[in-house]
């Protein structure tokens, strides 16, 4: 999961560790919730895109792709998610509106708590024949919180 690219100078680097994701679009806002007896639920659409993005989880361990030591990696680091978003049409959508269904259905899907996610980036693009989400989450080994601050536990 190290990728090493060499710079114009001839610095090599190394990428840090990370997962790709191709998964379908996450149901919208509006189609994640739904009231019942007074108590705001889960509609069976997010409970399915949930049950979907636990698959492709497995999936990936299957062929290797997520091995224990990977995943003992983004247990111990601070994480980053990248979600390049690919919708029909170019304003139907909000950007941000499958964020948090999202984050959360990979994050439970690792047995991670989504607090660890420091760094987020959101890309909306149009792909009307195909629409889908293309996910990155890797860790962030140098993260920092603000040295000023003494965080209590």
């Amino acid at each position: 999961m190290h990728e090493q690219t060499q710079d114009w100078e001839g610095t090599v680097y190394t990428s840090p560790p990370r997962i790709c994701l191709t998964l379908p679009l996450p149901p919208s806002i509006n189609e994640q919730y739904a009231t019942v007896n007074g108590h705001r639920v889960s509609t069976q659409v997010a409970r399915r895109f949930k049950r979907t993005v636990h698959a492709v989880l497995r999936q990936l361990e299957r062929q290797g792709k997520l091995s224990e030591a990977l995943h003992y990696q983004f247990q111990q680091s601070h994480l980053a998610l990248l979600l390049d978003c690919y919708f029909t049409t170019p304003l139907r959508r909000d950007l941000d509106g499958g964020l948090k269904i999202t984050q959360d259905a990979i994050c439970e899907g690792l047995g991670l708590n989504d607090n660890r996610v420091v760094d987020i980036h959101l890309m909306k693009h149009i792909d009307p024949l195909h629409p889908h989400l293309y996910v990155e989450l890797e860790t962030v080994p140098d993260w920092h919180f603000d040295k000023e601050y003494v965080l209590l536990s």
